[in-house]
C-alpha cells in the first residue's frame, strides 16, 4: 500500500483531488444530516455506521476545537 500523501504528487489533478474528496464528504455528512440518516465510513480499517446525531455532535466539537 501506498502511503505517500496523495497532496504531494507532481500531477495537479491528482493533488487537487484530495480537497475534492473531502468537499464530497462535507456534502455526504450534510446531507445525512438533513435526511436524519447515517452514514458508513471507513476508520482504522474498519466500517463504522455514524448517526446524524453522531455527525451533529463531530461537528460541534470541531467547530468548539477550531474556535479554541
Amino acid at each position: 500500500m501506498n502511503t505517500k500523501d496523495i497532496r504531494t504528487s507532481s500531477d495537479p489533478d491528482l493533488a487537487g483531488s484530495f480537497a475534492a474528496m473531502e468537499r464530497a464528504a462535507i456534502s455526504a455528512q450534510d446531507l445525512a444530516i438533513k435526511t436524519n440518516t447515517g452514514i458508513v465510513v471507513s476508520i482504522d480499517g474498519k466500517n463504522i455506521e455514524l448517526t446524524a446525531k453522531d455527525l451533529i455532535n463531530l461537528r460541534v466539537k470541531e467547530n468548539s476545537a477550531t474556535q479554541n
